[in-house]
């Protein structure tokens, strides 16, 4: 009998473990608040979730309805029932079959509805199923082909694949994508994708409930969006337009059905597509438009300037504080800013005068919606034109004419020139209150001199006991022992030199090294692991010292090592950088027991791209590296690159195309003709990137020191792509290590970006940015030719061929 009650309980169990796992929920069945439904193929997962909540008094949780990413350890959700209707309380909480025939979420403690599909269904015997495309449908069981209701109909910030954008021109149902609130609040946010509801096939990016759009995809011509043109080359996706008399719609489909994907609306406003790398295990961004943060419509909201290229990009202008932390800490800065001090004519209504000044910003772009006024001829008289109208908050006098603006400024934003050279932006004054621009300085006047004179008589009171520490101090070594960490420029610390022997305990572990000096890991007292660059040679150690502090140092970027601070003391020059857990890409390509997989590589390939691309294009100076080279590239825990080693950067200005310096870097990367003595250009860095590529790709040298012949392993490794290129054959041009565990069409991309590269005439090389782009599969390659340096080397004898690899 006690068998026979196992067995059955065994059973049971058994029912509810299959019931938990289950795509389906039919009448008379619920879903509780641990269990979930799973697509059949488990790419998709249906169940209740919660995201942190962090108010000003208290730590809460929302409770959600959605589908998610099965196969993604971190829930990252894709569609939401509830958004606008979150759930504090989930003990009660339920998703079943209502006795109406619809799907719904009940409080069965409060009897309750908390969402329903209200779909008009006539027969009530219904059940929902979680398709494997991540549908959740609501179906006649007797009749599975007709769908009562379905989750694409009703997306919220993510279009699935095979999902449709747009309209049912029969019911008026307009699919759109909606941003969330921000990344905890999963409400309908501030931005939205849909189809151009004037009737042209296009998509738009809109700030919700306007008919403004701040980017367009251009007109679909039968193959892709015109503004999108590497639609037409992708290799991940497969698009669809769709017009006819009952629907007008955009759709997407996967090229392999095991790629994971997201494509979404983003807090920010940017339209995003997303892959899922299961060997960084994290999303990695294919996709953003528009390309630029600053691009999207008010993303900072109110009397906010917008930076690109620094994080975050929105900042307060003068005069005005953040209106929400909170909102801002949680990626929504729609919110803007807000004033610190009224100006005067809120509580003044005597519109003839004003005690109000303005601040002026200079270089950058105008906001929009401005009034353009006639007849002033002068800065001045535009100023008192805004002065004596209450409503206008800024002006602007250039080329002859006088703008001003009126209540809230909007999408002002930085433009990239200097004050002394305002080229590409103007002048916009913005209205403060007098006393925010002169009485604090006066205030601030008084207090330090109100300071000044207490600290004296204090200082009188405790000069004994000064002079008896002082006598102290004069018998113990004074070098380093009080100096604290303080912050420099850009949060740069000035660490003590004690501080930073006693981090890496007298600098013990070392972690590498070279001609400058030696590497050590150490840790701060907060816990944080840091790695402590010394730098020997004192002439040479306080040129490369003064470099990487004044380049990196003003530089941040995720594929560029982070300089936490540096120690300057006694003719000692420490530079203290984050620690790279995964050290450099040398070791691990030529000295790990384990292989780096081909996905990674090529995230590491694009990563580096990245890197230099922003110091080319988007620092304020270019910034010329001169020494990419394998062991300069560094991995941290997720593998993700971060180009180090700045102590032979060159700064070259805007104005200026190319710069000369003395030969520097190290053999195997340096472009020919800067051996020659000629003025450098950004394109030494793309030559040396492609010697670094080809590197990545094949798991070698490319320079070799001896010479045993021996079939292609004895061919200079560039002179043996350029052949297998032109000969289209790729085999054996990969790391034989991977096993032959690779995207083909990837390695050949990347064996043409390498070849471009390390072309001769340094006009024939891309940018960094133009690589960025064809890595990512959004700009079609051309083959290229054999480079002739290359061609001297395979036409050569084998001496030569060993002579010039080692010198090239």
């Amino acid at each position: 009998m006690a068998l026979l009650i196992y067995v059955v309980l065994l059973f049971s169990l058994c029912i509810s473990a299959n019931a938990a796992m289950t795509d389906t929920i039919s009448m008379g069945n619920a879903l509780g608040r641990k269990d979930k439904l799973v697509s059949k193929n488990g790419r998709y997962a249906l169940g209740f979730f919660e995201t942190e909540r962090v108010e000003v008094s208290q730590k809460s949780s929302k409770w959600y309805l959605g589908i998610w990413f099965n196969q993604v350890p971190k829930i990252t959700p894709a569609w939401v029932a509830n958004r606008d209707n979150p759930i504090n309380d989930p003990t009660s909480l339920e998703l079943t079959i209502f006795h109406d025939g619809n799907l719904v979420i009940l409080n069965r403690s409060a009897k309750t509805i908390i969402w329903s599909s209200q779909a008009n269904i006539t027969n009530n015997n219904t059940s929902a199923m979680l398709l494997s495309s991540g549908n959740l449908i609501l179906t006649n069981p007797s009749n599975s082909s007709e769908v009562l209701w379905q989750s694409f109909d009703y997306p919220t910030d993510t279009l699935f694949p095979r999902a449709k954008l747009g309209w049912d021109k029969v019911t008026g149902l307009n699919r759109r994508i909606i941003s969330w609130k921000n990344s905890k609040d999963l409400a309908a946010g501030v931005y939205c994708k849909e189809l151009d509801p004037s009737g042209v096939d296009q998509s738009l990016l809109t700030p919700l409930n306007s008919f403004t759009p701040y980017w367009s995809s251009g007109p679909w011509n039968g193959d892709y969006f015109a503004a999108v043109p590497e639609m037409a080359s992708h290799t991940v996706f497969n698009s669809t337009f769709v017009h006819n008399d009952q629907e007008r719609y955009f759709t997407y489909t996967l090229v392999d059905e095991r790629t994971v994907s997201r494509h979404i609306v983003d807090v920010g406003g940017q339209a995003k597509t997303f892959l899922w790398y299961e060997d960084l295990q994290d999303w990695v961004m294919n996709y953003a438009q528009p390309k630029s943060q600053c691009d999207v419509y008010a993303v900072c909201g109110p009397y906010t300037i917008c930076i690109d290229n620094e994080l975050p990009n929105c900042n307060c202008i003068k005069g005005f504080t953040i209106t929400s932390h909170e909102d801002w800490e949680l990626e929504d800065r729609t919110g803007g800013c807000s004033r610190n001090t009224p100006i005067d004519c809120t509580n003044n209504k005597n519109t003839t005068h004003s005690s109000d000044k303005f601040y002026s910003m200079t270089c950058v772009k105008l906001p929009q919606n401005e009034q353009n006024i006639e007849n002033v001829k002068s800065s001045s008289e535009c100023d008192q034109v805004c002065l004596n109208n209450c409503s206008c908050t800024a002006y602007s006098f250039s080329n002859g004419g006088c703008s001003i603006w009126h209540n809230e400024l909007l999408n002002i934003r930085k433009s990239q020139c200097s004050d002394s050279s305002n080229t590409d932006g103007e002048a916009l004054h913005i209205r403060l209150a007098a006393e925010e621009l002169y009485s604090k300085k006066a205030n601030k006047r008084v207090m330090v001199i109100g300071v000044v004179i207490s600290a004296s008589f204090a200082l009188l009171g405790l000069l004994p006991l000064i002079l008896l520490l002082l006598r102290r101090r004069s018998k113990t070594k004074f070098f380093g022992d009080t100096l604290k960490d303080s912050q420099f420029c850009n949060g740069i610390i000035a660490f003590g030199y004690i501080n930073l022997q006693r981090a890496t305990k007298n600098f013990s572990e070392k972690l590498g090294g070279g001609n400058f000096g030696f590497v050590f890991k150490g840790s701060l007292s907060d816990s944080t692991t840091i790695a402590v660059k010394r730098l020997d040679h004192a002439c040479q150690g306080e040129k490369q010292f003064r470099s990487e502090v004044s380049s990196i140092g003003i530089i941040q970027h995720i594929n560029l090592v982070k300089l936490i601070g540096f120690c300057c003391e006694a003719g000692t020059r420490l530079l203290v950088y984050e620690h790279m857990p995964n050290r450099s890409l040398d070791l691990q390509l030529f000295q790990s027991k384990t292989t780096i997989t081909w996905n990674i590589r090529y995230q590491i390939a694009i990563g580096i791209a990245r890197g230099l691309a922003y110091l080319h294009e988007n620092c304020q100076d270019c910034i010329i590296h001169c020494d990419i080279k394998l062991e300069n590239i560094l991995l941290d825990a997720s593998f993700i690159p971060k180009i180090a080693d700045f102590g032979m950067a060159k700064l070259l200005g805007r104005d200026f195309s190319r710069v000369l310096t003395m030969v520097r870097g190290t053999a195997g990367y340096l472009a020919p003709k800067w051996i020659s003595g000629v003025p450098i250009t950004l394109k030494v860095d793309v030559y040396s990137y492609g010697m670094v590529l080809l590197e990545i790709i094949s798991g070698r040298r490319n320079s070799r020191t001896s010479c045993s012949c021996g079939g292609d392993h004895d061919v200079y490794f560039p002179v043996l792509v350029a052949r297998k290129l032109l000969d289209g054959d790729m085999g054996g041009l990969v790391d034989y290590r991977l096993d032959g565990e690779i995207d083909i069409k990837e390695a050949e991309i990347a064996c043409k970006v390498a070849c471009w590269c390390i072309q001769d005439n340094e006009f024939n090389r891309p940018t960094m940015g133009g690589v960025v782009q064809i890595l990512e599969g959004l700009v079609e390659i051309n083959m290229p030719p054999m480079p002739r340096l290359l061609e001297a080397i395979a036409a050569g004898s084998s001496n030569l061929t060993c002579s010039l690899a080692s010198f090239v």
